[in-house]
């Protein structure tokens, strides 16, 4: 992948690329712990926020961290049931706190006779399930 054809807007293929490179801290690390909680009470808050101000909500910045504690993140992310857009809202702000930034794209499937809506981030726009949906509207890092 090229940085031309690189789907994110507000960051290169460098910085992802050094996001991915940074080491990993230990599964049972306390960056790592604190990492899941911050991703757990967000993802909660992220709920609540969305039901009261749709797609205005906002995830308060995680705690100074290593990027490496992204394991703590992913795995709450995994072993919870978030909505993709609770999950979107989440993993945003996570990234933009580590100098990726990432826009939120909403879209609605392209083929079907049902109505399905999805949210994923720009970074994500190549994933098998994004290329079936059609683009509606971005959100910025806030």
């Amino acid at each position: 992948m090229t940085s031309s054809n690189y789907p994110s807007r507000l960051h290169g293929l460098d910085e992802w690329r050094a996001y991915r490179r940074a080491p990993l801290v230990g599964r049972y690390s306390v960056a790592s712990a604190r990492a899941g909680l911050w991703a757990w009470i967000s993802l909660r808050r992220a709920a609540r926020a969305l039901a009261r101000d749709g797609v205005r909500a906002t995830v308060v910045a995680p705690p100074p961290l290593p990027s490496g504690a992204r394991r703590g993140v992913e795995a709450v992310l995994r072993r919870t049931s978030p909505t993709c857009l609770e999950r979107s809202l989440v993993l945003q702000s996570w990234l933009a706190h580590h100098d990726v930034p990432c826009e939120i794209i909403i879209g609605v499937a392209k083929d079907g006779p049902d109505v399905k809506a999805h949210a994923w981030l720009d970074i994500e726009s190549g994933d098998h399930v994004a290329r079936n949906y059609r683009e509606l509207h971005r959100l910025e890092p806030r």
